[in-house]
């Protein structure tokens, strides 16, 4: 499943992190800000008045503002409207020292954390305008002077408010790729599932059938022939062991390199175990054999497993021919023929579209989505007057 997330506009909390230290930062600012006007003004004719207003201003900026960061936005903003008239008005009073720019500069920080960019440029723009009414040389420095010093505020404001965007976005983006990784983490488990329930059934499947009708052979003529009921139980053994050994191999979940040396041969080695058990087989191999890769030989072993299997089981079969076909230059084909019951009503290939056929068995539901994993087709159609053809087809 994948997660959607939305971002939202990043605004500086009260509480801990590093917002909350910005907030302690503006705090300690604030204060020494108030602290400066207070000696600055402490001989003016107005000291009680311009004291009594940069207290208020502080207190607003310090309660204030830890307030209004969790609220929406026109909250914030008249916040920032009263900030800033109250800001004129202490700098009216107190005059154009450093503690009364310090408090507007602090405005000018809170601006950038609580507002969009644009309102927070606004701002900016309106604190150098406290110099208004100054006489024009003076007026125009200290503004020059406030431009200056309100951009030192604003551009670092908003370098702090980037890198802390930075910080959560990379923060999103580790909690998505750890989303990723459990679902990668599990589909990966479900197909390693799949790929060893596919063998246990492909493998241990055909051996155990073999096992099944070489016993059933077995008692049959064990009272008659007791050497050919001895031969068939020997071969009932082999294929006990050999069952065993696909069991440890799917258990272990290893990939199963082709390790039976030329496909021809494995074929036909599966023939002489499928007669043995009771059923006639006949193995033919059409042109020149050549290398096909491991996992293709691997299926065309398997689909040939699995149709005879089912030509022994499920077909009541009583002989079956299977054809390796090497005559294509780029395909490679396999054909198991029977002469068993052949499909099944719901099995009627005109019933289906294209070579699609409808089985419902896990065996030949599991070969056809490993055939189709390597770009290949399986098909299912009659065969006589009313046996079964299996025919795949693979690139190689």
């Amino acid at each position: 499943m994948v997660q959607v997330v939305t971002r939202r506009p990043l605004t500086v909390r009260a509480g801990g992190g590093e917002s909350g230290e910005m907030g302690r930062a503006l705090v300690v600012l604030t204060c020494a800000a108030f602290v400066v006007v207070v000696l600055e003004v402490v001989n003016a004719p107005q000291a009680l008045l311009a004291v009594g207003l940069a207290g208020v201003y502080s207190v607003f900026a310090i309660v204030g503002f830890r307030l209004v960061a969790k609220r929406p936005r026109l909250v914030a903003a008249g916040y920032v409207a009263v900030q800033l008239l109250l800001g004129f008005v202490v700098f009216g009073v107190a005059g154009p020292g450093v503690g009364a720019t310090l408090l507007l500069l602090v405005l000018v920080i809170q601006a950038v954390l609580l507002l969009p960019i644009r309102w927070a440029v606004v701002v900016a723009l309106l604190v150098p305008l406290v110099h208004v009414g100054m006489g024009l040389v003076e007026g125009l420095r200290e503004m020059a002077s406030m431009v200056v010093a309100v951009g030192f505020a604003f551009v670092l404001a908003a370098l702090h408010l980037r890198e802390q965007q930075a910080k959560a976005d990379l923060a999103e983006a580790n909690q998505r790729l750890l989303a990723y990784a459990d679902q990668t983490e599990a589909l990966a488990t479900q197909r390693e599932r799949t790929r060893v329930a596919r063998e246990i059934h492909d493998g241990l499947g055909h051996h155990l059938t073999v096992v099944q009708m070489q016993i059933r052979a077995a008692r049959s003529v064990l009272v008659d022939d007791r050497t050919r009921a001895d031969a068939l139980l020997d071969g009932a053994e082999q294929q006990a062991r050999a069952a065993l050994a696909e069991v440890r191999r799917s258990v272990a979940a290893l990939r199963e390199p082709w390790e039976d040396g030329p496909l021809a041969e494995a074929i036909g080695r599966l023939g002489s175990e499928s007669a043995t058990a009771g059923l006639p087989t006949v193995v033919e191999v059409l042109g020149p054999s050549r290398p096909l890769s491991p996992q293709t030989s691997h299926v065309v072993y398997r689909a040939a497993q699995e149709g005879l299997t089912n030509a022994r089981r499920h077909a009541g079969a009583e002989s079956a021919r299977v054809v390796l076909d090497y005559t294509s230059a780029d395909v490679v084909r396999l054909r198991i023929e029977d002469d068993g019951v052949g499909l099944a009503p719901h099995d009627d290939p005109s019933q289906a579209s294209g070579n699609e056929p409808s089985t419902s068995g896990y065996g030949l539901v599991g070969i056809r989505e490993r055939v189709e994993g390597l770009g290949g087709q399986l098909m299912l159609a009659a065969s006589g007057p009313g046996g079964l053809a299996l025919t795949v087809e693979l690139p190689g």
